[in-house]
């Protein structure tokens, strides 16, 4: 019998025969200026792959669909969109909250579950991720971001997405339960979607495609290829929106369908937000000034300098989804605190936005604490709440189905000893779309066999505790 380690192992296998084959006759890579011999390059190759093999074979299964009704009892109920419930009760059945209050009478046949001291939260999303779309740093086989060339708006993050990756499973184990995969590379990378952190195939775990078309606004460095590249995003924008006005049939010509063209065609009909990548502080203005003048939805993601135009962005209504709270400033002239505070600054300015927490799908289990990072630079807690839960689920047109805990909402949500912005609080369980979710990772399985080894030698862990 085949088992599921020894399927991947046959996979690896048969990747590294292909990389044996790219080497070619002479049994030499060279690239870099270094000459990889075949016997050592085949060996560091297959043990890498071997190596990832167990790790994927150790990923928890998805988990089966709900049976039956369940209400949970007892718990401090945080709906986000409303004050906090105490010793509340939230049914849920066939992936769908019912009922949820402080006098919710438990229906009949239901699974009641004790949760007193226990709190219920959103689960977390995160709007700007490349979750299923990269595993390994340095291992491009792994990595399906990017497209050739410049514009690829007909490029789908679903369709591309793994539901193997192994950075899932870290990622609800604190709080993230919907990411917001998202293409990178050239001008237009294609669109996003929001993916479910469970689930056997891609199309089960898709929650909404697209969210979002993805604009990398050009660097402003040499002012020649800046120009030159915000003049082929116009003409791009262009083209489409003839392409878009000739395709309804209204002029009686008949147009060649053209998957680029359709994929911005929800842009144009305002369904769809202009997700742009921009943080330097001419970026920014920039590409709010083009959005205007093209007419579409904007939504500034990274934002680094959003902090100096807080006043031209809460005019214009143009959210912001900052990619990074806990990092470091740009400038010299500026103080240590300075991304610390900007979820603060634009709360207080009025601007709408959201946390996002970086692109890196293994780090994606730090939003809560980048989240957190911005609670004690001044953000109040509710709206660092908001900023990982209702507020991006809005900004992804989501927020009829998660962000909040509310009736007929998608049953996906935290069962926590506390806030779960507080590096203290345990994430007990996870639920999405009412499946009962395995919390085993590969953090929690190394803290369990490093763990064993302690007590084993007398160490930590080794009075019970």
């Amino acid at each position: 019998m085949t088992t599921r380690s020894g399927t991947i192992r046959e996979g690896t296998l048969r990747l590294g025969r292909q990389i044996m084959a790219r080497m070619g006759s002479s049994g030499r890579r060279s690239g870099g200026g270094r000459s990889w011999p075949m016997g050592r390059g085949l060996a560091l190759s297959l043990g890498l792959l071997l190596g990832v093999a167990p790790a994927l074979a150790q990923t928890p299964h998805p988990a089966p669909p709900q049976d039956g009704a369940v209400a949970l009892v007892g718990a401090t109920i945080h709906p986000i969109t409303g004050p906090a419930i105490e010793e509340g009760t939230l049914v849920f059945e066939d992936g769908v909250i019912t009922a949820v209050g402080a006098a919710v009478t438990v229906p009949t046949g239901a699974r009641e579950v004790d949760l007193r001291g226990m709190h219920l939260y959103p689960g977390l999303v995160d709007a700007h991720s490349a979750m299923g779309l990269f595993e390994i740093g340095g291992f491009d086989q792994t990595i399906d971001l990017n497209e050739l060339g410049e514009v690829n708006p007909n490029a789908r993050a679903q369709v591309a997405f793994n539901p193997e990756t192994r950075h899932t499973s870290p990622a609800r184990s604190q709080g993230v339960l919907i990411t917001n995969s998202t293409p990178a590379g050239g001008l237009i990378s294609g669109t996003s979607a929001a993916m479910m952190m469970d689930g056997w195939t891609w199309e089960e775990m898709t929650l909404r495609a697209p969210t979002n078309l993805m604009v990398n606004w050009p660097f402003p460095g040499d002012e020649a290829e800046y120009d030159e590249a915000i003049e082929t995003l116009r003409d791009t924008f262009d083209e489409a929106r003839r392409y878009w006005r000739a395709a309804d049939g209204s002029q009686g010509s008949v147009v060649p369908s053209d998957s680029r063209w359709e994929a911005m065609i929800p842009v144009f009909e305002g369904d769809l937000p202009v997700m742009v990548q921009a943080n330097e502080l001419r970026q920014i203005q920039d590409a709010v000034s083009w959005a205007g003048e093209e007419g579409v939805r904007i939504l500034i993601v990274g934002g680094r300098d959003s902090g100096l135009v807080v006043d031209h962005l809460a005019r214009l209504e143009v959210p912001v989804l900052l990619s990074s709270v806990q990092g470091s400033p740009s400038r010299d002239w500026q103080p240590y605190d300075e991304p610390f505070t900007l979820p603060a600054r634009l709360h207080e300015a009025g601007v709408s936005f959201g946390i996002a927490g970086g692109t890196s799908a293994p780090y994606t289990y730090r939003l809560a604490w980048e989240a957190g990072t911005a609670v004690a630079f001044g953000l109040p807690e509710e709206e660092a709440l908001r900023a990982v839960t209702l507020y991006p689920a809005r900004f992804l047109g989501i927020d009829d189905r998660v962000g909040a805990l509310e009736e007929g909402m998608d049953a996906t949500f935290l069962v926590t000893t506390g806030n779960p912005l507080e590096y203290e609080t345990q994430i007990d369980q996870a639920y999405i779309q009412g499946r009962e979710i395995d919390m085993m990772d590969v953090h929690r399985r190394f803290y369990e066999k490093y763990r064993e080894k302690s007590m084993q030698r007398g160490g930590f862990g080794a009075d019970g505790r």
